[in-house]
């Protein structure tokens, strides 16, 4: 069992005190969610807390890292690098906090984009980091953390449509990761360009 305690010392001196606060939510978050949900409380915990242990990291030496350790960045990563850290963060977790859970470090890979057919703890993760308590700017929060505690694939759907919408208006819709896209149309349904 990693040392929790420990992980959060750590992190605290990793992360901005915003980000490190963030943090916490999303691992309180995470575990209430899993409760919920019949989930196991340790890897929602470990997840939560180091989803974004990499996120302070700058742009430029995440695609460094990304580089000098085979993990692959596609375009869009390249024009959007703090996209990286979610993979970067599965990375980092393994080699830097011992982290060997591969459920744990699937679910920080994916927390950002999402994937097809993600297990319930990946649901976990993306949905906490959407909602834990400090998040306040995101349209129809309320709905969506309501919906969270009862329905993981509904609240999902849910973010991903208001992800997607916020993308496409505030930035170009050639910037929505592909990931994202498939993840949109895999539990939303349709493409995107309908």
């Amino acid at each position: 069992m990693a040392d929790v305690n420990k992980i959060k010392k750590a992190l605290k001196k990793e992360l901005d005190k915003e980000r490190f606060e963030h943090t916490l939510g999303v691992m309180y978050t995470a575990q209430c969610l899993a409760m919920a949900h019949g989930v196991d409380l340790e890897q929602a915990q470990l997840a939560g807390l180091l989803h974004d242990c990499a996120k302070c990291i700058s742009n430029a030496q995440k695609l460094t890292l990304c580089q000098e350790n085979g993990i692959p960045v596609n375009s869009c990563e390249k024009e959007n690098p703090s996209l990286l850290h979610a993979k970067l963060g599965a990375f980092v977790a393994r080699n830097e906090y011992d982290i060997t859970d591969e459920a744990v470090l699937h679910a920080i890979a994916v927390h950002t984009t999402g994937e097809p057919d993600m297990s319930d703890l990946d649901k976990i993760i993306f949905i906490a980091d959407y909602i834990e308590p400090l998040r306040n700017k995101a349209e129809h929060l309320t709905e969506i953390r309501r919906t969270a505690f009862h329905h993981l694939n509904e609240a999902l759907c849910m973010i991903l449509r208001d992800t997607i919408a916020y993308l496409g208006k505030n930035k170009n819709a050639d910037s929505i990761d592909p990931m994202t896209r498939e993840t949109y149309e895999f539990y939303v349904g349709g493409t995107l360009d309908e």
